[in-house]
């Protein structure tokens, strides 16, 4: 794997004539830029792959019975498995959205399960991606790329072939499809995941389409093509956020939405992937139950461990985030892609008092996690052998059946001693191989 280190001017040089980027922002201002990529791959072994396969699809199996019930009867809330309130209040939980059911009773269609490994070799579970999780596309280039630059590296190692992607996604965008075409849609270029969306519709099959591309007449959504001619729409993969998706259900002025598309897929005409609604299940909040949904719906153990999570919406937990907000991280739970976390250690104490002020006065607003010392992983640059701190993003795709991408985003921190591994904060991604024997 460390020969691929010998051809990373080429794998660069590749990933940049292809466009591989991942745009951020910064000071209110949208930046392109190629996604910093290091050609060390992450690995897995075949058994931890197994274990990590194992646990992510009894994860996102209860997470879809949570966001079914959810929306519909609502017995994890009669039974006060978690409180009413704290789910109602969920920025995440989207009243226009009660009592659809979606395609087949599938809501996340594509998780992004967010771990890191401890020092300890425990992995943890830090987040669960279900509304619009991005970064597929990133490790499935940079595989076909490093393939193309070093044809010896991948005859010499055992790794699992990871180019099924876009076949696992076309089939689970069928397997929901009520009659028509897969039409992937992006908000546009100046999305930080642009790259991604038009990747995965050629990779897919599906059609690529902009907002003003599609349109809804009696409550059936369809795609006008440039010649005039309209296509009905079966699946619709949106990458755009649930709050601009349609002005007539959601904000009135968004320019990104399609008007009467929640019409369309209330009527059962349409499937959307992943379903509105689904911030519910991905609250930084709601992620401290996990565990009890799992027991709840599955009568099972949990296979996957939990980030230490403590809720200051309880008062016993409050009390000891307050008294411990110096060795603590602490997540604003509507903020995602690494804003709103704060490792409360490195805040002044006037810093420290502030903040404690504002979960004493809005403590359903944040959660509380101990430091995971998570693991480093070696990363090239300017000529030596760096350790940094990385996490994995695994991806599973839900539709007649769960399955586990053999792959995944492995996200490295920039700087030196950073925790922060986020693309939207300017980390660099790796390959991750998981070894076939």
């Amino acid at each position: 794997m460390y020969g691929l280190i010998d051809h990373k001017d080429e794998i660069n040089r590749l990933l940049s004539r292809y466009g591989v980027k991942f745009g951020i922002y910064k000071d209110n201002t949208f930046h392109e830029r190629l996604f910093p990529f290091d050609p060390i791959p992450r690995t897995l072994t075949k058994n931890e792959f197994s274990f990590l396969e194992k646990g992510l699809r009894q994860r996102v199996f209860a997470l879809n019975l949570f966001l079914n019930d959810i929306y519909g009867e609502k017995k994890i809330l009669r039974d006060k498995v978690i409180p009413e309130d704290f789910v109602y209040y969920s920025p995440g939980f989207l009243p226009p959205c009660e009592n659809i059911v979606p395609s087949k009773k599938v809501y996340n269609h594509i998780s992004g399960i967010d771990l890191v490994q401890g020092k300890d070799m425990t992995w943890y579970v830090l987040e669960d991606n279900l509304r619009i999780p991005s970064g597929a596309s990133y490790p499935m280039i940079a595989r076909d790329l490093c393939r193309r630059a070093s044809p010896d590296t991948f005859q010499t190692n055992a790794v699992t072939d990871n180019r099924d992607y876009g076949q696992m996604l076309k089939k689970a965008l069928d397997d929901v499809n009520l009659g028509g075409i897969n039409v992937i849609l992006t908000p546009g270029r100046y999305n930080s995941a642009f790259f991604e969306h038009s990747y995965l519709a050629e990779k897919t099959g599906a059609v690529f389409a902009m907002p003003q591309d599609l349109f809804v007449e009696g409550n059936v959504l369809y795609y006008s093509e440039y010649s005039g001619e309209r296509r009905r729409v079966g699946t619709v993969y949106r990458r755009i956020s649930d709050e601009y998706l349609d002005p007539m259900t959601f904000l009135p002025d968004s320019l990104l939405g399609v008007p009467h598309m929640i019409d369309a897929y209330r009527a059962g005409n349409v499937a959307i992937v992943n379903a509105p609604g689904n911030g519910v299940a991905d609250d930084k909040g709601i992620y401290y139950f996990v565990p009890q949904m799992i027991r709840y719906y599955l009568g099972e153990e949990p296979i996957l461990t939990n980030a230490q999570t403590y809720l200051p919406y309880f008062e016993k937990d409050r009390q000891y985030t307050l008294e411990n907000l110096s060795k603590l991280v602490i997540k604003d739970v509507s903020e995602a892609g690494g804003y709103g976390v704060v490792f409360g250690s490195r805040l002044s104490e006037s810093e420290r008092e502030a903040l404690a002020d504002a979960i004493w006065k809005n403590p359903r607003h944040f959660i509380a996690q101990e430091v995971v010392d998570f693991k480093n992983l070696p990363v090239f640059e300017n000529g030596q052998l760096h350790e940094r701190k990385a996490d994995l993003r695994a991806f599973v795709l839900y539709g007649d059946e769960i399955k586990v991408w053999p792959s995944g985003l492995t996200r490295f921190a920039y700087e030196e001693g950073s925790f922060v591994v986020n693309s939207s904060q300017g980390g660099g991604f790796k390959d991750t191989w998981v070894l076939s024997r």
